[in-house]
């Protein structure tokens, strides 16, 4: 009798006074997504992030954007982080490294996964005024970092994040989302060379 690989999904939601967040992913999607965290530019860096990793996406978000949108963005970062981390699992027969290179026109960043289970961000390069950018009017370029920070720690990953060169703000942060991708892609893939858990501590 053959059994059926389990399910890598993942649904949580979070509610606090300043936001109310729900994220269902599937790790073994096809890079489908229905995103609506009424910020439109992070919209549109997380519909680029489930369509580069190939993992499904549902997520929503409302939360205090009449003040700012520091609370929205951060708070469904960490959502899909801990969507994550529930979504991988004991991460048995994981690729569990991952790295992608990506250009986004005269933007090129540099991204390097490991899910070792142990949170840490690595992030350089960005232009200093680039923390001060409000892109699409609503997103301030100090928030792709705080994005990558948030997901990290709540999934349990090293996340290296270099930026290489860039001058247009959208596409800096474009080309860091796309790579994060890419590079998260091929780390949670399924290794079929491996049915057990890719550490020497036989824990991740």
């Amino acid at each position: 009798m053959s059994t059926s690989a389990p399910s890598r999904t993942a649904a949580l939601t979070r509610q606090t006074s300043e936001s109310s967040v729900s994220v269902r992913i599937d790790l073994d999607g096809t890079g489908q997504s229905t995103i609506d965290t009424s910020v439109p530019f992070y919209d549109h860096m997380l519909t680029a992030l489930s369509k580069h990793s190939l993992i499904d996406m549902d997520i929503q978000c409302s939360g205090d954007t009449h003040i700012d949108v520091h609370h929205t963005v951060e708070d469904t970062a960490i959502v899909l982080g801990e969507a994550l981390r529930e979504a991988l699992g004991d991460k048995r027969g994981i690729c569990r490294f991952g790295s992608a290179s990506v250009p986004l026109d005269e933007s090129l960043a540099s991204v390097v996964v490991d899910i070792s289970g142990r949170p840490f961000l690595v992030h350089e390069g960005e232009p200093a005024e680039f923390a001060f950018h409000l892109i699409g009017g609503h997103f301030t370029g100090s928030m792709v970092r705080h994005v990558f920070e948030a997901i990290a720690y709540h999934a349990g990953i090293c996340v290296h994040v270099d930026l290489l060169r860039g001058r247009d703000p959208h596409h800096i942060a474009e080309a860091q989302f796309k790579a994060f991708a890419r590079a998260l892609r091929q780390a949670v893939e399924m290794d079929p060379r491996v049915d057990s858990i890719p550490s020497t501590k036989g824990a991740l």
